[in-house]
């Protein structure tokens, strides 16, 4: 068994072809590109009992080898996977159940009939790969780099194969994403954690590519700085599945989403105070608010309007030819993996830090709750935009970690701030500043938020 570490970025045939000639690979190749065709079965039973377990089994013909290969569950975090493999050579190409047992298959399929295994799909490709190897301080990376052209193909559906595989040989995680970000400084990468095999059986059902990850699981003695990590963590890898699958299918609501987990980051990012300086978030922040000023707009106009919503997936398309997607999701990672924010703190900072969230957060609430003025608006609705920034921040928080909050209908307020936040981003008419009024009126009456306001 090894440990399989890599990162797997999409690319255009223009950007494969670049990465081939690119300055940076050139100067660190020390093996020349190694041109090699692969060609892939992959097996399943009639029910996708594999792949409701996360595992990947296949065949591949790599020129005169035959190599069985088993993938097991592993975990990806913003584009960076890991997951144990096991490979084995066999004399002819033919599916070796008596392999698939002990501690490679896993509990749930054991009580499986192996004999149920069946060719479902191929991934056929073309790799260039060469070993790219550098010093790092004192360390030594090897990363293997690999440029993939070819085709998924499942019956009669098909789609391309066109993307940049790192892998990492030796070296630390965060070696993958400073390679890749220096790349995508030029080159219009796109972080993406869909495997080969889930392209596959994406093909059968569109729907299958999970967008849902795992919610952090935020408990009441977790540090202020474990909670922001795991949150941002979570969004930043949501905000990449939901843009692969838009660009895949092009549903107006995994757009709408993709801005939503882009403007809950960027609430985040406001709302720790002296944990995380603005000096330290200054970046992030600029190029979230690039990302938003564009497309927040638009997401706003495509909810009355059929033709933005026609036209977006165009538009998202131009997007991903830019470099600006993928250099803000790799040097997000970067910034989250070296915890960049907690670097040059002052002691006032690593103590708020340090606090368990159940402290930290009801303070934070309950500071934004007075200075939100909600009495105010309910006399100026017309005014209520000005307030997003603060009412966003709270939503943000409120939506992920009000469990860990010790207040009566927290989720009613939630809902309610919700709808609240809605109405101020709506175009402002005598019936929109009406409802504006109203629900400012229902947000200020709710048990929780008076408990806020008295803390």
């Amino acid at each position: 068994m090894q440990k399989e570490t890599e990162i797997k970025l999409r690319v255009s045939r223009e950007t494969l072809a670049a990465l081939r000639e690119h300055p940076l690979l050139k100067k660190r190749n020390k093996s020349g590109w190694e041109r090699r065709e692969l060609m892939n079965q992959y097996f399943d039973t009639p029910e996708r009992d594999l792949a409701q377990a996360k595992v990947a089994l296949r065949l591949r013909r790599d020129g005169e080898e035959v190599i069985q290969t088993l993938k097991t569950r592993g975990q990806s975090i913003a584009g960076l996977s890991e997951r144990n493999e096991y490979d084995w050579k066999l004399p002819k190409a033919k599916l070796d159940v008596k392999k698939l047992d002990g501690e490679c298959w896993p509990e749930q399929l054991a009580e499986l009939d192996k004999k149920t295994l069946k060719p479902i799909f191929t991934t056929d490709f073309v790799r260039e790969r060469a070993e790219i190897a550098w010093g790092r301080g004192k360390a030594k990376v090897v990363i293997e780099a690999a440029l993939d052209l070819g085709h998924v193909i499942a019956g009669k559906q098909k789609e391309e194969i066109c993307e940049l595989e790192l892998e990492l040989r030796e070296g630390e995680p965060a070696a993958l994403l400073e390679l890749a970000a220096e790349l995508a400084a030029t080159l219009a990468l796109m972080p993406c954690d869909i495997s080969k095999a889930e392209r596959g059986y994406r093909l059968f059902d569109a729907n299958s590519y999970s967008l849902s990850l795992p919610a952090p699981k935020l408990t009441a003695e977790l540090p202020l700085d474990e909670a922001f990590a795991a949150l941002s963590w979570h969004l930043l890898s949501s905000s990449q599945r939901l843009a692969e699958q838009y660009r895949f299918n092009g549903h107006w609501r995994l757009l709408q989403e993709w801005v939503e987990n882009l403007s809950e980051l960027r609430a985040l990012l406001g709302s720790l105070g002296q944990a995380a300086p603005r000096q330290s978030t200054h970046d992030l922040r600029v190029a979230l608010d690039a990302l938003l000023e564009d497309w927040r707009p638009l997401v706003q106009a495509g909810q009355d309007d059929e033709d933005v919503r026609k036209a977006a997936p165009e538009q998202f398309a131009e997007e991903l030819e830019d470099v600006r997607w993928g250099l803000f999701s790799l040097n997000t990672s970067r910034w989250l993996l070296a915890r960049t924010w907690a670097a040059e703190r002052n002691i006032r900072g690593n103590r708020q830090g340090a606090a368990q969230l159940a402290n930290w957060l009801p303070r934070l609430l309950a500071d934004e709750a007075v200075a939100l003025q909600l009495s105010r608006y309910q006399q100026q609705p017309e005014d209520l935009a000005e307030q997003l920034p603060r009412i966003e921040r709270i939503l943000s928080w409120l939506h992920h970690a009000r469990g860990v909050l010790e207040i009566p209908e927290a989720d009613r307020l939630y809902g309610e701030l919700k709808q609240l936040q809605q109405l101020a981003n709506e175009p402002i008419t005598d019936e929109a500043l009406d409802a504006r009024k109203q629900q400012a009126i229902v947000v200020f009456q709710n048990r929780a938020w008076k408990m806020l306001l008295r803390m």
